[in-house]
């Protein structure tokens, strides 16, 4: 234990818990007196400080007694196991949040990655258009139009034309890659990627208006 710092948690709790192991094992047994906190800094390789600070924590806990003069008393067996499971249940869900955060990391930079590819489609596709079919297509959503004030969910809109809507040009403002929430403004131009038949869809589509 003297050498090992891989848990991440305080050196003094990781001292406090190894004393708590080695209770909860019969290695110490409740009556028992073990070492002074020199004695034990110089085992642990640490400051006396840092083991005041471990055996206040099995002191809380109800584990031992430290007495001056009298040295640290083993109190219970049962109150060690409990600190240690406790700890553990900590590291877990300690464990289980560095991945969270690693995991909502790695969706932020997908993110960035994926909204700049799709910038850069969009600023490339009026001068590629014409060479290739796959480049998106652009329409304006007209003040009548039905899907005004609906948002892309709600107006069901992959399902009635099957386009693929990758931004949304708002006045000055251009939305990447819009979720299913976004609501859909008079005047905003949609940038889409689909084949000749799904421009023909959308363009109907947008052109409903409600005195159909």
């Amino acid at each position: 234990m003297a050498g090992d710092r891989k848990t991440g948690a305080p050196v003094y709790q990781q001292i406090a818990i190894d004393l708590a192991t080695k209770i909860s094992n019969g290695k110490f047994r409740p009556g028992e007196r073990i070492s002074g906190r020199s004695t034990m800094a110089g085992h642990y390789n640490v400051s006396p400080e840092t083991i005041r600070r471990a055996v206040s924590i099995l002191e809380d806990a109800g584990v031992v007694a430290a007495r001056p003069q009298a040295g640290i008393e083993i109190l219970s067996r049962d109150k060690a196991v409990e600190l240690v499971h406790k700890f553990r249940d900590i590291e877990a869900l300690t464990a289980i949040k560095n991945n969270i955060c690693e995991l909502l990391q790695s969706i932020t930079r997908q993110q960035i990655e994926l909204q700049e590819n799709v910038r850069l489609l969009i600023e490339s596709s009026e001068r590629y258009k014409t060479l290739n079919p796959f480049m998106p297509f652009e329409l304006q959503i007209a003040p009548g139009s039905l899907v005004v004030g609906q948002s892309l969910s709600s107006a069901r809109f992959w399902n009635n034309t099957g386009a693929t809507i990758i931004g949304i040009k708002r006045g000055e403002e251009t939305i990447l890659s819009p979720g299913p929430n976004t609501e859909l403004r008079a005047r905003d131009i949609l940038v889409f990627i689909g084949d000749d038949e799904t421009y023909f869809r959308t363009s109907s589509f947008l052109s409903r208006t409600a005195e159909e």
